[in-house]
């Protein structure tokens, strides 16, 4: 395993060097979020973007959340986008918010059985949002194996992929999971309980409370 440190923004800059010439390899590299560590392949790259699944236990069918830097590339990759998620996104990003929307049809990616769907997310971490900024949308989930609880340490990612580059945060805080909002009908949906509470969503814009896990 190729261990980048990524814990001084003065110093970090070698680092993310590194990660994005190997994720522009067609690596997986695993990052630091505010969830925990993820695995992230270039959103673009269908080989690597199947990688991600197997590497975890997981069917590469699966799919794969997208991870950007802000909230302007909502566009870019979704189409038809509600203004009450346009307003949670504005509210809840950076942050613990999943916004799943209609892909933009013209994109060339395959990031698993989406239905033509797409969920996107700004995170709360500065050492993601700076790799976010050099690569574009990376598609990313969790490091930990199928079913197991968030991954939070460098050792951590270790246990599930030994040969992955990790940029090194040092230890991450167990957070909740993100928040996850079907925005690809009106009135907006609630289909995960997470870091943003229902109440605080509600708040902004009306959210049906259905499919709860």
């Amino acid at each position: 395993m190729t261990v980048l440190d990524c814990r001084d923004p003065n110093t970090w800059g070698a680092a993310l060097d590194e990660a994005v010439h190997a994720l522009r390899r067609g690596e997986v590299v695993a990052v630091p979020t505010d969830t925990g560590y993820g695995l992230a392949a270039d959103a673009f790259d269908p080989r690597a973007v199947g990688a991600l699944g197997p590497a975890k236990g997981r069917a590469a069918t699966v799919p794969v959340g997208v991870l950007v830097a802000d909230v302007r590339t909502l566009d870019g990759l979704c189409t038809d986008v509600p203004a009450g998620a346009r307003a949670l996104a504005e509210a809840h990003w950076p942050g613990g918010l999943t916004l799943v929307c209609l892909a933009q049809p013209s994109l060339a990616w395959d990031l698993g059985d989406t239905a033509g769907t797409v969920a996107v997310r700004v995170p709360d971490h500065p050492a993601a949002l700076a790799l976010l900024r050099r690569t574009g949308p990376l598609a990313v989930t969790g490091a930990q194996r199928a079913g197991g609880p968030p991954v939070t340490s460098v050792e951590g990612v270790r246990e599930t992929v030994p040969d992955a580059p990790v940029l090194d945060a040092g230890p991450l805080p167990a957070g909740p999971v993100s928040t996850v909002v079907d925005a690809t009908r009106e009135p907006l949906r609630l289909l995960r309980a997470g870091a943003v509470p229902l109440e605080t969503l509600r708040a902004t814009t009306p959210v049906e409370e259905v499919g709860r896990p």
